[in-house]
């Protein structure tokens, strides 16, 4: 693990119990002073959140890319995180993103739709407009 200059960005690493972590993990963590925060004993849903994203940026972009670097990854990934954020529906919020407004307009069917794509048409958003 080599953290560099990246050390002091970091305050905490929520990890789980897997033995993977091993103890001289921890004290490279702790030289740098970050805390290790363990996930509770027999919580699976602990990291449910965290996972659960994980794998919506892996299946519906990373897996469809050839990432070529560390800065295109970041790039990828922040395009990926605004769309996530702004204009995908979410099932838990009822098919509605998540800075939609509680009242969506009502559909209008003379509107045009306008299509917009992203990562190079990996991805397409689709809104109307008046």
């Amino acid at each position: 693990m080599n953290l560099e200059d990246h050390a002091d960005s970091f305050k905490f690493l929520i990890r789980d119990r897997d033995a993977k972590f091993t103890a001289a993990f921890g004290a490279v963590l702790a030289a740098a002073r970050i805390r290790v925060i363990k996930t509770p004993v027999q919580a699976p849903r602990a990291n449910a959140i965290a996972e659960r994203w994980i794998s919506s940026a892996r299946r519906e972009c990373l897996d469809q890319m050839l990432i070529t670097s560390e800065r295109h990854l970041r790039l990828v990934l922040s395009e990926y995180v605004e769309h996530y954020n702004v204009h995908r529906p979410h099932r838990t919020l009822g098919q509605r993103r998540p800075a939609e407004r509680d009242h969506p307009p009502a559909a209008d069917p003379n509107a045009r739709v306008l299509r917009r794509d992203r990562l190079g048409g990996l991805i397409r958003e689709y809104a109307q407009v008046a």
